[in-house]
């Protein structure tokens, strides 16, 4: 029968036995997969890095970021669908610049951001790095959980740390040309023009004001904030 190891080193009565007959509750124990007696398999994976067990769930040990990974994609936002998978290994690779784990189809294809991962979600102010929810990837570069994306969404469509556009949009900024091009300014307004700062690319521009929304002339996008006063022509004034 198995038995405990008391704080004075006595044995006493078994109590809820784990693991194989072996197994000894409160004893000290060397962490390892198989029981050394009769080979019970204590996880089907195990590392002897973080002591961790459990079911093999293609999860894998990261030197570079210190821990065990799983059920741990990074994703793209210009992506319109979104799949959660577990590893394996094979499939990531570890940015040393941004220091975290990412999908390989994102290699050579993100923003890097030194040390990112271990940064807080700018949402919930939440650990990223070490936490089980999923990590998504902002085509600027920096992560949110994606229960927090998700729930952005419903607000918003901007990074809340840089404000740049958190997904493709595109199609978004085609409808609203025609808007605008439905959407005539009163004629005091016609020739009225607006210095603009794109929060796209970064870009400064003049274009004519328009109620609706004004259109960077360097990327097209209209998530755009004025960056001066509004100026009529001479020939308007």
């Amino acid at each position: 029968m198995a038995a405990l190891v008391r704080e004075d080193g006595a044995r006493g009565p078994e109590r809820g036995r784990r693991g194989c007959e072996h197994y000894d509750r409160g004893c000290l124990l060397k962490a390892q997969q198989t029981c050394e007696e009769c080979s019970t398999l204590f996880g089907e994976y195990y590392c002897s890095i973080c002591h961790l067990f459990d079911k093999d769930k293609k999860q894998y040990h990261c030197e570079n970021c210190g821990i065990c990974r799983f059920f741990h994609l990074f994703t793209f936002s210009l992506c319109d669908s979104f799949v959660p998978r577990i590893g394996p290994k094979e499939d990531f690779f570890h940015c040393l610049k941004c220091n975290l784990c990412l999908a390989m189809n994102l290699q050579g294809k993100h923003k890097c951001i030194e040390n990112v991962s271990r940064q807080n979600c700018p949402i919930c102010l939440e650990d990223i790095h070490t936490s089980r929810v999923v990590a998504h990837v902002l085509p600027c570069g920096h992560l949110l959980h994606r229960t927090c994306y998700e729930e952005m969404l419903k607000e918003g469509y901007r990074c809340p740390l840089c404000m740049h556009s958190a997904l493709d949009m595109t199609r978004y900024w085609r409808q609203l040309d025609d808007e605008v091009a439905q959407t005539p300014m009163p004629s005091e307004y016609q020739n009225m023009t607006v210095d603009i700062l794109c929060n796209d690319c970064n870009g400064r521009s003049t274009v004519q004001f328009h109620i609706l929304g004004m259109k960077c002339n360097i990327c097209e996008s209209y998530n755009t904030a004025q960056a001066g006063g509004c100026r009529i022509t001479l020939d308007q004034q």
